[in-house]
């Protein structure tokens, strides 16, 4: 265990020096901004636009930094030639992987953490300065439902950093984050798959596309932007079904990625 830490600690730091995420947060937080200015172009949706926005704006560049980062865990090593140094070491190409994907989780959690503050400070400046207009609002500003699907996104970004440490075992860094994108693509319209038999009478395309269906990941359940926006109520029961469904996708990548990567030899 202690091996893990030290390696996720190596990674935590290397990934806080790197100008990729800093850029990729900053921008987030000129959208979270931005989007209070948009939202005074409407008429009695500013609340809505803002809360869409801004968790929109920490759903996707929570995707693009655990790509970023996380296609380029194993491969720098690897072209680095510091691969080797770092297996002549005690440790294991297990404690390796679990290091580099726990080291990634950490530095993302941070990043998103610094998005949902200025979001917050945001929406607090919205709710200090409204007017009647507030009685006016499908859910208050500082809805506590905001931190369901703040944490579901951080569930769905840990999950989608397993797809890309996954692929960056075996392919280039260019194919991992094109397989990683394209992944998260078609998780968040695999629901479609179930319903094919609808639209087509073929029963061995159907069989095929459920089969599709329940090997992707269901991305869309992490979805629940639009329930927290207009002030609908999102139940406990799916948040647990869903964080679970997370934790379980991503261990079968990690041990997935675990056996891939034991097998490589880099000589």
């Amino acid at each position: 265990m202690r091996t893990i830490v030290v390696v996720a600690g190596a990674v935590f730091r290397e990934s806080v020096r790197d100008r990729v995420p800093y850029s990729m947060v900053m921008f987030a937080i000129l959208l979270i901004s931005a989007s209070y200015l948009i939202s005074q172009l409407t008429a009695g949706q500013e609340m809505k636009i803002v809360k869409d926005l801004g968790l929109s704006a920490l759903s996707i560049f929570g995707l693009l930094i655990a790509v970023f980062l996380g296609i380029g865990l194993v491969s720098k090593e690897v072209e680095r030639r510091s691969i080797f140094a770092l297996l002549s070491k005690p440790v294991s190409r297990t404690q390796f992987i679990l290091g580099k994907y726990l080291g990634l989780v950490a530095t993302l959690f941070i990043n998103l953490g610094v998005m949902t503050l200025a979001f917050y400070a945001v929406l607090a400046y919205m709710d200090v300065t409204a007017g009647p207009e507030k009685l006016a609002w499908p859910a208050p500003a500082l809805d506590s439902r905001l931190l369901i699907a703040i944490g579901l996104i951080v569930a769905e970004v840990a999950l989608v950093t397993a797809m890309a440490l996954f692929f960056s075992t075996f392919s280039s860094p260019m194919l991992s984050a094109l397989l990683t994108l394209a992944l998260w693509v078609a998780g968040h319209f695999s629901a479609d798959l179930r319903n094919f038999g609808t639209v087509v009478d073929s029963a061995p395309i159907v069989a095929v596309a459920r089969a599709v269906y329940y090997v992707l990941p269901n991305l869309e359940a992490f979805n629940v932007k639009a329930e927290v926006v207009h002030g609908l109520s999102v139940g406990m029961r799916h948040v647990a079904w869903t964080l679970a469904y997370a934790a379980l996708y991503a261990g079968l990548l990690l041990t997935a990625a675990m056996a891939i990567f034991r097998r490589r030899d880099f000589e």
